[in-house]
């Protein structure tokens, strides 16, 4: 879609989240999502995409936002100084700096859906679950998952993807 172009976009927030982000160029296109997306009451809305200074404005707000992200805040000092988004794009690392180091505070929480768990489970073999399992098993997945992480953060990545994920206990 081109600067300042006339586009339409969808009424109901899931279409319009900043991920999402569905545009359409004409109200034909914006209807041919509609039976997919099942939406109760939605509308075509007229919008114009930004001109290239405002999308020029926005890339670099967002890349300094990103960069004050990734930085600790200074510790005893006044505000960090302002960092120019020319130079944000750049103070990017292409490859991670250092290990990486997993949040020990994560909550302790049941990553398994029971009954998913107890219905494979009989139809596998006819037996029942305890619950007790879960806490076990969910402790599995959490090493797995952290497994997971180190690799995608090895590879300079910040999505862990399917190759990522331990292929043990695979027959």
């Amino acid at each position: 879609m081109g600067f300042k172009a006339q586009h339409y976009v969808c009424s109901v927030s899931t279409c319009t989240r900043k991920r999402t982000g569905l545009v359409f160029c004409s109200t034909s296109c914006w209807e041919v999502h509609l039976p997919m997306m099942r939406h109760r009451d939605p509308w075509a809305v007229d919008a114009v995409s930004p001109s290239r200074q405002e999308w020029l404005q926005a890339q670099a707000e967002e890349a300094e936002a990103q960069a004050r992200q990734r930085m600790p805040a200074p510790t005893g000092s006044p505000a960090a100084p302002a960092v120019a988004a020319s130079s944000v794009a750049s103070a990017a690392p292409a490859v991670p700096a250092g290990p990486l180091e997993l949040e020990d505070d994560v909550p302790e929480e049941v990553l398994v859906i029971a009954s998913r768990l107890k219905e494979y489970i009989r139809a596998r073999s006819g037996m029942n679950t305890s619950d007790n399992v879960l806490a076990p098993l969910s402790s599995v997945l959490r090493s797995f998952c952290d497994e997971a992480i180190r690799r995608a953060h090895a590879e300079g990545r910040k999505t862990v993807l399917e190759r990522d994920v331990p292929r043990r206990g695979s027959r």
